[in-house]
């Protein structure tokens, strides 16, 4: 007998599109939610074709690989809600839902009907979800965001990025990614209110102000010692402290030494291994390791700050040794004896040869009408009575209307024939796809 989900029983209206928004619903969905995504496909940017769509397949709205990690364990209804018809079928919807979530702009879903004031009338104990670039109060709450766009009013841009150089920026649009775990954490909160008190409540979300919080301690550099954000060196990701910096010029902690990625056999372009030894005694433990080479007895290399001045032939020396070991034979060198060490991984290392992902089942093939059978995220935690974990794939678009129409909410077959006739569920000038035809049948 299977055991029941965390969130069983419990029905998501999802208007959200591209990142953010979906990745909220997404976890909420492996937590066991029924999860209904309402889209149309003149508007859900995230169907667009994409780089991630398989080379041996012809784009179409339905393969873009971005898209089918993000939807998972989904529903999908297409629904034209700025028609009369599909606004009530969505209000219908809504009114035996539990939780309501969206991340346009402040006035867009006011705007088509359904704002908060509008759904409590239908739904009084509603939990509605916003997730806006900029919240819905204050006098900038209509402007329009993305997350690189987030990231740069946050401040997480100006930290990022080499000295006297453009800021750089954070590559991957990170801001969707933790704005949409701020959004689930939302959802799980006001439900958990709902259920306490029979109330519902809006509650909205800011994807900029929510990465805020993530410029903590530059906040506190500037409160505390007055010292404004600054590139002062290069970025402490890989050492700790580079040359001609000052010992504290980070955010990290310690100013150790090493503190570095270091090139591993056979010298490729991913062969990378990351060693830290935030201590004396852990710098001894990784001599031992390396066999207790003549070089590492050196006065230069006895302490931390010693070895911080002399970096560049410590890490010399380190490479010379780690050159010899692949990266995963030295990682488990180096664990064994108490190094912090792991390997660089890139996307294949992560899916095909990481043990511990393996085991924690964190890539796990699922098979999608239109892509096939291919490994996809699974929830990176575990709970012991109620799994949490993908158990449908992302939807085909309005792969569900017909279960949702007549069976969720009780319209007729005619009724469903004469919405798609009409624009309310399929665009008039669009073809459908085949499967569409089939539930009219």
């Amino acid at each position: 007998m299977s055991r029941p989900r965390a969130l069983e029983n419990i029905r998501v209206v999802d208007f959200s599109w591209v990142r953010a928004g979906p990745w909220a619903t997404r976890w909420l969905g492996a937590l066991g939610a029924e999860i209904i995504k309402i889209e149309w496909p003149e508007n859900e940017r995230g169907r667009l074709p994409s780089t991630t769509t398989p080379q041996n397949l012809e784009v179409n709205l339905n393969n873009s690989g971005n898209f089918n990690d993000t939807n998972v364990n989904k529903k999908s209804l297409s629904l034209n809600v700025r028609s009369a018809k599909g606004l009530e079928v969505a209000r219908r919807l809504i009114a035996i839902s539990d939780i309501v979530i969206e991340n346009f702009s402040s006035r867009v879903l006011r705007k088509w009907g359904l704002g908060y004031e509008e759904l409590c009338k239908i739904k009084p104990d509603i939990v509605y979800v916003s997730m806006s670039g900029y919240g819905h109060t204050g006098r900038h709450h209509h402007y329009t965001t993305f997350g690189p766009v987030a990231q740069a009013a946050s401040g997480l841009t100006h930290l990022s990025g080499l000295p006297d150089k453009p800021p750089a920026g954070w590559g991957w649009s990170y801001m969707d990614d933790t704005g949409g775990m701020y959004g689930a954490m939302c959802a799980l909160t006001g439900l958990y209110h709902r259920n306490m008190t029979g109330k519902g409540q809006h509650i909205d979300q800011s994807q900029m102000v929510s990465s805020v919080p993530l410029v903590g301690p530059a906040l506190l550099d500037f409160t505390v010692n007055g010292r404004g954000s600054r590139r002062a060196g290069f970025p402490p990701g890989n050492r700790a402290h580079w040359p001609g910096t000052p010992l504290v010029n980070n955010y990290r902690g310690p100013t150790v030494a090493p503190h570095n990625a270091y090139r591993t056999s056979p010298g490729e372009y991913n062969d990378w291994c990351v060693i830290v030894c935030h201590s004396d005694e852990e710098w001894q433990r990784l001599v031992q390791v390396m066999g207790a080479p003549s070089w590492a007895a050196s006065p230069n290399f006895a302490t931390v700050a010693e070895r911080l001045q002399h970096q560049e032939e410590l890490d010399e020396h380190i490479e010379a040794w780690t050159m010899t070991l692949g990266k995963y034979e030295l990682t488990e060198c180096c664990q064994a004896a108490g190094v912090r060490a792991l390997p660089v991984q890139s996307a294949e290392d992560r899916v095909e040869r990481d043990p511990q992902l393996r085991h924690r089942e964190m890539y796990l093939a699922m098979d999608h009408p239109a892509l096939g059978s291919h490994k996809v995220q699974n929830a990176p935690f575990k709970l012991s009575e109620t799994p949490a974990s993908n158990h449908l794939p992302s939807p085909l678009i309005g792969q569900h209307t017909r279960e949702i129409v007549e069976g969720l909410l009780g319209y007729s077959r005619d009724e469903l024939r004469a919405g798609f006739a009409d624009g309310t569920f399929w665009p008039t000038k669009r073809a459908p796809f085949p499967y569409m035809e089939e539930m009219l049948q």
